[in-house]
């Protein structure tokens, strides 16, 4: 995320309850997929779960930049 990005979701987080929610789930997948990356091997539900948090992540970071795009 570059630095722009970053000082945008600080500066709007606070009174913005839908980017407040997009960027604490997109902290929480990145906890969850950071977890599944410490292992060494992944079973094929850990493998299926790992692709739905992706997914997931991604849609959120898209309604994270679709929100700071009205603020630029």
């Amino acid at each position: 995320m570059e630095e722009r990005d970053k000082h945008l979701i600080e500066e709007h987080i606070k009174h913005d309850e839908e980017l407040k929610k997009f960027v604490e789930e997109h902290i929480v997948f990145e906890k969850l997929l950071d977890e599944l990356n410490e292992k060494v091997h992944l079973t094929p539900d850990e493998e299926l779960k790992q692709k739905q948090i992706k997914k997931l992540k991604l849609a959120g970071r898209d309604a994270i930049e679709r929100i700071l795009k009205k603020y630029r």
